[in-house]
């Protein structure tokens, strides 16, 4: 199956994707992987290895976020349809009915809370601890529902507040860090900002002012740490039979909790299984998950390496190489 897709990888890996490692993995685990091009190319040449780590970007919101936030369902912590303000009581405080204090954990985790999608939060000129106060305490604008790295991260602040401890102190399964070694770790940007090539450093600049773990980026995996928790999901065994029948009711069109299910143009190809779903990292990682066929599979590359101001020939690969997959896919 994984054959079917190694000539397209083979063709891409060039000026424009230094790397990429794929993997497949099928409901009883077994596994394919192709590791092809260059962890890093400047200042210095390095080829890529299968254990080395990439910034996964926004697979954060899927592989760590959600099932930490579900988790907390599970234990009687909360509950899905909580409002921000049962837990985070300061949010929106001294404000006159503050919107963002209604605005409950499963509109955050669906991106249905109306947040905008972005901000330039490192430019503020704070430290962390201020930076997490501020996005409580700022007066977001609530609009049509889209894709927010506001809401994970204030899904962030949740999870260190009912947790005690920051994001970056909590246990994480073999193969995922918030602080990989850099010798191991796939080079992203020269960042104008920071002024170097970021090696084992979280490439998402939100992210780095917040303190290098945020809820919506700073997490770093290896090609087997992302497939054994695709594998974990693909098998329903990251989250309780219940919480996991929650994760997966649709929130909108295109949206799950948290991840993105199949829709006309999705990441995922046209062949997969109307179930699918999955989710991408604007470092050039992705995953992707079909039950119904009974496979997962995970496409991490460096594309934003050496800066994200080049082609991008990702959108049209990762379409390419699901339907490639699916093709080739035969029942056991």
């Amino acid at each position: 199956m994984g054959e079917a897709a190694a000539p397209l990888l083979n063709r891409a890996v060039g000026p424009h994707l230094p790397g990429a490692a794929l993997g497949i993995v099928d409901r009883l685990g077994e596994r394919y992987t192709l590791v092809l091009g260059l962890a890093q190319k400047v200042p210095a040449e390095r080829p890529l290895a299968a254990s080395d780590y990439f910034d996964l970007a926004s697979l954060t919101k899927v592989l760590f976020t959600l099932p930490q936030v579900m988790k907390l369902v599970e234990e009687g912590r909360l509950d899905l349809d909580d409002p921000l303000s049962a837990h985070l009581s300061e949010a929106g405080w001294l404000q006159e009915d503050p919107p963002l204090a209604r605005v409950s954990v499963r509109q955050l985790l669906g991106h249905q809370a109306g947040l905008p999608a972005w901000v330039p939060l490192y430019t503020w000129g704070a430290d962390a601890a201020t930076l997490k106060a501020r996005l409580l305490q700022e007066r977001w604008p609530l609009a049509e529902p889209v894709y927010s790295d506001i809401g994970f991260m204030l899904l962030g602040l949740l999870l260190e507040r009912l947790r005690g401890r920051e994001l970056s102190g909590f246990e994480l399964p073999a193969g995922l860090s918030f602080s990989p070694d850099p010798a191991r770790s796939v080079a992203t940007e020269r960042c104008p900002w920071r002024g170097r090539v970021l090696v084992g450093e979280v490439h998402d600049e939100n992210a780095a002012a917040l303190g290098g773990a945020a809820g919506h980026a700073g997490l770093f995996g290896t090609l087997d740490g992302v497939l054994d928790r695709a594998h974990a999901w693909l098998t329903a065994g990251e989250l309780s039979p219940a919480a996991n029948q929650a994760v997966l009711e649709p929130q909108s069109e295109e949206r799950l909790l948290g991840w993105v299910r199949r829709h006309p143009g999705w990441s995922g190809g046209s062949l997969t299984s109307p179930g699918a779903y999955g989710h991408t990292g604007f470092t050039g990682t992705g995953v992707w998950i079909d039950p119904e066929r009974g496979y997962a599979w995970t496409l991490l590359t460096n594309r934003v390496h050496p800066s994200r101001h080049q082609p991008n020939p990702l959108p049209e690969l990762r379409r390419v190489v699901g339907n490639a997959l699916a093709a080739a896919w035969r029942p056991a």
